[in-house]
């Protein structure tokens, strides 16, 4: 399912329509931040310390007399960059070598399998923790720890497609024409095989989200005075009494983007699972 179809079945289910109406205006933000942002989210001003929310400053300011308002814009940014490019990067290692996997089978299977329930059996907020502890705290070492630790998930579900679609006769009769075996997993199994990881995918971009915030939250994520969800609400648990705001306006932005990325996959679940769409047909 491509293109304009797929976009109207996404439209008619109404989880999807609700995810893409939190997410757009969050994409919106993210790509034209400069020109939403009423002030810079870097200058402090301490002629407005902890400024309630104020026509001036929407969200208020922070302890430093920022305008939270044009940090969470700004904030929008790292957020999503983190979330795109760490599943991106769990995507691509699950993918390749749930692929292998499924394909081959015997020893390469159980090999990388075993690989999996290894690094499953680490609590993977912890190891990133530990991770991070080890390396200098900064948004590129936080996207590829969150993608190295992520993909086992999406290896097993494409190993377990694969295993239902290489006995198939379009994968058998690609054999039979002698083409190369990596051109028959990635350019014939493969395709047919990725619907589901599009679902997991959208899941694990708010999963990343969560956990970036979590970090920045902790101090050991991105650094100030680069604006994030979770560096904005460090502040805020310093002076939670007499600064709702700082807690309030970032929590409800983590809260409205997971959600919406939550509401977008189980959609795409809907959309991509073979028997609600033959139950809908039927219906029709």
């Amino acid at each position: 399912m491509r293109g304009l179809p797929f976009l109207k079945s996404l439209w008619r289910n109404s989880l999807g329509r609700t995810g893409l109406f939190i997410l757009l205006p969050m994409f919106g933000c993210a790509i034209f931040a400069p020109f939403i942002a009423i002030h810079s989210p870097y200058e402090p001003d301490i002629k407005n310390i902890l400024s309630p929310p104020s026509l001036d400053h929407p969200f208020g300011t922070d302890m430093l007399g920022r305008d939270v308002f044009s940090r969470i814009i700004y904030g929008s940014r790292i957020s999503l960059l983190v979330g795109f490019v760490s599943v991106g990067i769990s995507v691509l290692i699950g993918v390749f070598l749930g692929a292998i996997a499924g394909y081959y089978g015997g020893f390469v299977d159980n090999l990388i399998m075993r690989l999996v329930d290894l690094f499953m059996c680490f609590p993977t907020f912890f190891l990133i923790l530990a991770v991070i502890a080890l390396l200098e705290p900064s948004i590129w070492n936080i996207m590829v720890v969150i993608g190295l630790t992520n993909w086992m998930g999406v290896a097993r579900l494409v190993r377990a497609e694969i295993l239902s679609i290489r006995t198939r006769d379009f994968v058998l009769a690609a054999k039979a024409l002698g083409l190369p075996e990596m051109k028959v997993i990635f350019s014939h199994i493969l395709p047919n095989a990725l619907s589901p990881v599009y679902v997991v995918a959208t899941f694990g971009i708010g999963g990343a989200i969560l956990t970036e915030s979590a970090l920045s939250f902790l101090g050991i994520g991105v650094q100030p005075p680069t604006p994030s969800w979770g560096n904005i609400l460090t502040q805020a648990k310093e002076c939670i009494e007499v600064a709702w705001w700082l807690s309030l306006f970032p929590g409800l932005a983590i809260f409205l983007t997971v959600m919406g990325y939550n509401l977008l996959g189980e959609a795409l679940r809907d959309i991509f699972d073979p028997k609600k769409r033959l139950f809908h047909t039927a219906k029709i």
